[in-house]
């Protein structure tokens, strides 16, 4: 093969490398995620080797800063762990590359909190609704009150549900249910 055969081909690797680095970026949006912080995972994920901050910014061309607060949130995520290297006195990085576990980690992260704050809010609901139905001398406030109040319950029981889930997912369980695809 030719020399210039294989410069073609190892620019069409980091072409390809790229594409999918940017359908992760694109996906983890999906999590709330902006694109900038799916990329920088992409790229520790592709990475053969831990990477700094500064290793990081070269590679995205982004600020420090950008990279650091990135590495937190993936951190925080469990997406991204902190690791060591003999003789670098840098924080080195690396993406956690069990799928599985970051989506568990961010799916319930991300949706406890939100199913709690709703579940609260559906409790502070009916107390307050509760109130002003017994305040009330309209019978016809107090049948809508009753009716939205079933409506809320409804939610609680979605809710309460919707935990039990997250529930499924944190444990583990949910791969005893749909097992892990194995590398063919």
């Amino acid at each position: 093969m030719s020399e210039q055969d294989e410069t073609s081909n190892w620019e069409q690797y980091e072409v390809t490398k790229e594409k999918f680095i940017q359908v992760i970026a694109k996906n983890m949006n999906l999590y709330g995620i902006t694109s900038s912080v799916g990329r920088l995972y992409g790229v520790l994920y592709f990475a053969e080797e831990p990477m700094t901050l500064d290793g990081m910014r070269d590679a995205l061309e982004m600020s420090k800063t950008s990279m650091s607060t990135g590495v937190r949130s993936l951190t925080d995520m469990k997406m991204v762990e902190s690791t060591f290297k003999k003789g670098i006195r840098k924080d080195l990085y690396k993406s956690e590359e069990d799928w599985y576990k970051s989506f568990t980690s961010l799916f319930s992260n991300r949706w406890r909190h939100h199913t709690e704050t709703n579940i609260e809010e559906a409790d502070e609901a009916i107390e307050e609704l509760l109130t002003i139905q017994k305040d009330t001398s309209s019978e016809e406030l107090r049948i809508k009150i009753g009716n939205d109040i079933e409506r809320l319950r409804y939610a609680q029981n979605y809710y309460k549900w919707l935990m039990k889930f997250i529930q499924v997912i944190e444990s583990g369980e949910i791969f005893s249910l749909i097992p892990k695809n194995n590398m063919d």
